[in-house]
């Protein structure tokens, strides 16, 4: 336009020296060249790009003790409060994932901790709130509460505004309801848990729990891979309470990789373990922690993995590039009393020395752990066919 509008401004400067008919002629000349010009600098769009944020941690295990901290009375709870602290870490991000370890069993079961665990769905209720969409139901209590725990948990998820994966009320259920889009990107989440404490789903309804084996795993990656643009993978694996992957947690994410997972998160161990990119695929073999009432230094210490997620798409080929990067790995800390009790979950920046003495060296030992230095901005990048 600004060629335009000096062409408008040339005429006019030179309008008492022509005649109206040659003055009209001159106008229309430079107002189709100046649109012709202006056109021809408008360069056509080759690509879209879309972004999503995606930030993820590791296990909400829900002993007696954390429950007895949220009870205001008889059978409500409220645990908003001592999830309050993390609330800026959530805010800007679309989705949100953790690992639902403890059972919403049912609440007309009772509640009960370890070794077999039932969770008032009043602290699902308090992550949804804190906006949680992503949760893994996979994991070596799924079953604490037998088929009838998985169906009760199976139905308060179902009527809440989150993505779940783990659990299936039925053979037909367990296709094609796992996968989500966000800000133009779809991706599907599936969550395996290679361990069960020894418990066998019932037979003809291994539906129920979807326990980890090479076959199952290539069979979903096949059915889901040309239909989203990321795949989520949410492992239960490891030795507890170790801070080294072990050869099956390695052997199993090398399978995962060469599947296609472009995101692996890892829960067990109930301790931090090193986040790496491995090829192309970010690798998260444990984030701890998130909320528990275990007892440990090492227990209490958690991790929050923010990430982007673009998709540039070239519309003369319709081929996708998918970009990934690491944005933040902020820690976290479970704090209670030693009564067990006020439990309140702080970001490491919100720690102070009268809440957890040397903090500041505690942080750096685990930052060094999960190798949080070596992770953030690098972009990783794969081309692939733009989904359906």
């Amino acid at each position: 336009m600004l060629l335009y509008f000096s062409g408008i401004v040339l005429i006019k400067s030179n309008i008492m020296s022509k005649r109206p008919s040659e003055l009209k002629l001159r106008m229309v000349i430079f107002l189709i060249i100046a649109i012709f010009v202006n056109i021809s600098q408008v360069k056509p769009q080759h690509s879209d790009t879309s972004r999503v944020s995606l930030i993820m941690t590791g296990d909400a295990l829900v002993h007696e003790a954390v429950y007895k901290d949220a009870l205001i009375n008889s059978g409500n709870y409220d645990f908003r409060r001592m999830l309050e602290p993390i609330d800026p870490l959530l805010k800007n991000y679309d989705l949100r994932f953790y690992n639902q370890e403890s059972i919403i069993g049912g609440d007309d079961l009772g509640f009960s901790s370890y070794p077999a665990f039932n969770t008032p769905s009043q602290f699902a209720d308090a992550m949804i709130s804190k906006g949680f969409n992503l949760v893994s139901l996979a994991n070596n209590h799924s079953l604490d509460k037998g088929e009838k725990g998985i169906l009760n948990s199976i139905r308060y998820w179902d009527t809440k505004p989150v993505l779940y994966s783990g659990m299936n009320s039925s053979l037909a259920s367990r296709n094609w309801n796992k996968i989500g889009v966000a800000n133009g990107i779809s991706y599907v989440l599936l969550a395996y848990t290679d361990l069960t404490n020894g418990l066998n789903r019932p037979k003809g309804k291994e539906y129920l729990l979807d326990i980890y084996s090479d076959s199952l795993v290539l069979a979903d990656f096949e059915k889901y891979r040309s239909w989203v643009d990321v795949i989520l993978v949410s492992v239960h694996f490891g030795d507890e309470y170790s801070h080294t992957p072990s050869s099956r947690q390695r052997d199993i994410v090398k399978l995962l990789i060469n599947f296609g997972a472009d995101i692996v998160i890892g829960h067990h161990p109930h301790v931090l373990q090193p986040v790496e990119w491995v090829e192309n695929t970010l690798v998260m073999y444990s984030l701890g922690n998130f909320i528990s009432g275990q007892i440990g230094e090492n227990r209490r210490v958690g991790v929050m993995i923010g990430m982007e997620i673009v998709k540039i798409r070239n519309k003369q080929n319709d081929s996708c590039r998918i970009e990934k990067r690491v944005i933040e790995t902020p820690l976290i800390y479970t704090s209670y009393n030693d009564k067990r009790e006020d439990f309140c979950l702080y970001p490491f920046s919100q720690l102070t020395d009268s809440i957890l003495p040397n903090f500041k060296i505690i942080e750096a030992k685990y930052k060094d752990i999960i190798k949080s230095d070596s992770l953030l901005n690098i972009i990783k990048y794969d081309y692939k066919q733009c989904t359906r």
